[in-house]
């Protein structure tokens, strides 16, 4: 069969159409040896190739034949259902990925804000148990720096004089520091320090502000807000604790072929759970 030519195969009365290239990417299976009439499993209706499995979970290895990942819904739970049906199939490669369960399992993740105001300043200490989403947070947020006369220093938006961005601290690749407000410098100056958080284009000097717009950021990314509690009375350090179901890993393979003929699969992670 040439590999352009259009497949009709209906599994379990589910209907699905693809390339015949697509299902002939792993010859060892047994959708490659159906086009050559080779497996008694597959019956030839009226053009269609039929057979009796599972149509629902078939959906998932059509998938994984046309992107070579496995992409399981957050709530998925059939995997010994979806590993048997695999098995049955021939697709050995995908079978190995899927024995990786604890990796397509979604987990819980944590995320704390500690904030504290002192005087005109105001520190942020934001924690993450995945390094990814402290990361994505960080590129979200900017910090700007100059000096503001004390007449203008708490004013809502920043002089015209050209502000500085500031990196922001990161001890781990689990930490992300900043601070903004005032500091007094020299004679009637003033070293201001603003927020601003993507997509949000306002530049924040007031600490209660940039905090509102943080946790709004978050409840918006998902996270749910699951305690505040006071870790300093004396210093004044509030902790917000938000959680949410992180997805599950995207597991893909990169196939091969050998001069025999013979598959050489690899398993690898996604490239956005690279940290942990």
């Amino acid at each position: 069969m040439n590999n352009r030519e259009v497949v009709v195969l209906s599994v379990g009365g589910v209907r699905f159409v693809t390339w015949a290239s697509t299902l002939q990417q792993f010859p060892e299976s047994r959708l490659a040896r159906m086009l050559n009439n080779d497996d008694q499993e597959f019956k030839l209706v009226n053009g269609e190739f039929f057979v009796d499995r599972d149509g629902t979970l078939f959906s998932y290895i059509m998938d994984f034949l046309r992107t070579l990942q496995v992409s399981l819904p957050a709530d998925f739970s059939d995997y010994q259902r979806l590993q048997r049906e695999v098995e049955f199939y021939g697709l050995h490669p995908l079978a190995d990925l899927l024995s990786q369960e604890h990796l397509l399992k979604p987990r819980m993740e944590i995320l704390e804000v500690r904030f504290s105001l002192q005087e005109m300043q105001a520190f942020f200490r934001i924690f993450g148990s995945c390094s990814t989403t402290v990361e994505t947070l960080a590129e979200k947020i900017t910090v700007f720096t100059g000096q503001q006369s004390g007449q203008s220093w708490n004013s809502p938006f920043p002089s015209q004089k050209p502000l500085v961005p500031l990196p922001l601290e990161r001890p781990s690749h689990h930490d992300v520091i900043f601070q903004c407000g005032t500091d007094y410098s020299a004679g009637d100056q003033f070293v201001a320090r603003y927020v601003s958080v993507k997509p949000d284009n306002r530049k924040l000097i007031n600490g209660t502000n940039v905090l509102g717009l943080l946790l709004d950021t978050l409840l918006k990314d998902g996270f749910r807000l699951i305690s505040t509690r006071t870790v300093s009375s004396e210093e004044k350090v509030e902790c917000y604790s938000f959680e949410r179901m992180r997805r599950p890993a995207r597991l893909a393979i990169t196939a091969h072929q050998t001069a025999g003929g013979s598959e050489v699969a690899q398993a690898k992670r996604s490239q956005v759970q690279r940290r942990k």
